[in-house]
């Protein structure tokens, strides 16, 4: 069994994988070696350590983030390929939304009128929310998102509380690859709850906003841009004055729709112009 075993090296000489990246790997436990040489630190590897990194291989080539990689390895044959169409899916999504998002950018440089976006208003009632808050870059705004939601759900489920309305976030400054904006997730409630740690509740006034709504195929930060871009050159154009931060409103079937299911909007909440 001993003998069997291959040193680093040759694991990566066998998978084109390079050193730094095995060692990665095993850090993150998604290939740790059959044997750490304890006086050396040397790593060995056994021959179902040189399969499963061929497989790390084939999917890293598919851009796959590792914890999918862990997900799709540890799942038998049929559940690993239902897992990998579902990242394909997801990635074909980004792509469309991302030749969108390049459409209205071409339209706007070439000083057209994009049409892609439908803006219409509404009015929102006073309403009370919990809310946590963090400033973050767009590589860290999804995690984001999901965690302050599950934190503010396990609030509410705390105090017996229920959501009166769909989560949503507001945009206190710029999110972008570059620049950390402060983005506040709330939860809509009607019952008493307190606030807790890095959890707060504050009143949202009413309002009246402009907004459009998109689909699944639109979710996604390149697709969002373009769209909060589009709903302030609406707001430009009708001289309306905004009133609050941008928000994205994100309705419950948002990870379950089909790529053409309304699952978000964007708004801005505004003053209307005064004719006077």
């Amino acid at each position: 069994m001993q003998e069997d075993l291959i040193t680093i090296g040759e694991l990566a000489a066998r998978t084109r994988l390079s050193p730094k990246a095995l060692r990665l790997y095993g850090d993150r436990g998604l290939l740790p070696p059959a044997r750490v040489d304890p006086r050396t630190g040397f790593r060995h590897y056994g021959p179902a350590q040189v399969e499963r990194a061929r497989r790390i291989a084939l999917l890293r080539a598919a851009d796959m983030p590792l914890a999918r990689i862990a997900a799709v390895l540890d799942a038998d044959g049929e559940e690993a390929a239902r897992l990998l169409d579902a990242y394909w899916r997801e990635q074909e999504s980004v792509h469309t939304a991302r030749r969108e998002a390049v459409g209205y950018a071409r339209a706007v440089l070439t000083g057209g009128n994009p049409t892609m976006y439908e803006i219409a208003e509404r009015d929102v009632p006073e309403q009370k929310v919990l809310f946590t808050r963090r400033h973050v870059t767009a590589a860290d705004l999804p995690g984001f998102l999901a965690e302050a939601s599950e934190r503010l759900f396990t609030r509410l489920r705390e105090t017996g509380a229920c959501l009166s309305g769909p989560v949503f976030a507001v945009y206190h400054g710029l999110v972008s690859e570059d620049s950390d904006g402060l983005v506040e997730v709330c939860a809509p409630t009607r019952n008493t709850v307190e606030p807790s740690g890095p959890i707060g509740v504050r009143i949202e006034p009413a309002h009246r906003e402009a907004y459009t709504a998109l689909t699944k195929r639109q979710d996604g930060y390149r697709a969002m841009a373009a769209a909060h871009d589009a709903v302030g050159a609406w707001l430009a154009e009708h001289r309306h004055v905004r009133s609050a931060a941008d928000r994205e409103v994100y309705y419950p079937n948002w990870g379950t729709a089909e790529p053409g299911e309304h699952v978000a909007d964007v708004a801005v909440p505004f003053h209307p112009r005064s004719d006077g």
